[in-house]
């Protein structure tokens, strides 16, 4: 019985010396803005983007870049119904980012990130269901931006002044 516990364990060591953590590369995990970035905020007010800025960008510490972001909103009504009532509202939100670095004095990144997403309301009054459904999906979507920009900023040269 000792023999094919011991087998049985050296065959699954073996068979797991290939596995790749999903979390092992560090350079996919850096952001380059972390405690270095003051941020201003302005346009829509956004309670959970307020909340989320500091999970991101850490506190500043060094103040090498400003982050102004401008947030601008749009709401359309994808489908109306015979009485008027809304059946289907899109959401656009816009997010206008302008990295400037204090090092170079000048813009190093600017760009516009678009978030969308559909919200059916469930009735014309008051709907607790539907209210916690936009502010889920207000989170969704601000995640979402936050994170493709790092992904854009991640992938650019900040050490270099923005020709725009």
């Amino acid at each position: 019985m000792k023999n094919i516990l011991a087998m049985l364990f050296f065959f699954t060591v073996i068979s797991c010396n290939e596995i790749k953590f999903v979390y092992d590369e560090k350079e996919n995990l850096s952001n380059p803005l972390y405690e270095k970035t003051n941020v201003d905020i302005s346009g829509v007010d956004l309670s959970y983007l307020y909340s989320y800025i500091p999970v991101v960008f850490g506190t500043n510490k060094t103040d090498d870049f400003n982050l102004e972001v401008k947030v601008y909103e749009k709401k359309t009504k994808a489908s109306v119904k015979t009485n008027q009532a809304v059946s289907n509202l899109k959401y656009e939100l816009r997010f206008l980012y302008t990295l400037r670095s204090n090092n170079l004095n000048c813009i190093t990144y600017k760009k516009e990130v678009v978030s969308v997403f559909d919200i059916m309301p469930k009735s014309s009054g008051y709907n607790f269901g539907t209210d916690a459904s936009l502010e889920r999906n207000y989170e969704l979507a601000i995640t979402d931006n936050l994170n493709r920009f790092l992904s854009f900023i991640s992938e650019s040269n900040l050490n270099s002044c923005n020709e725009d």
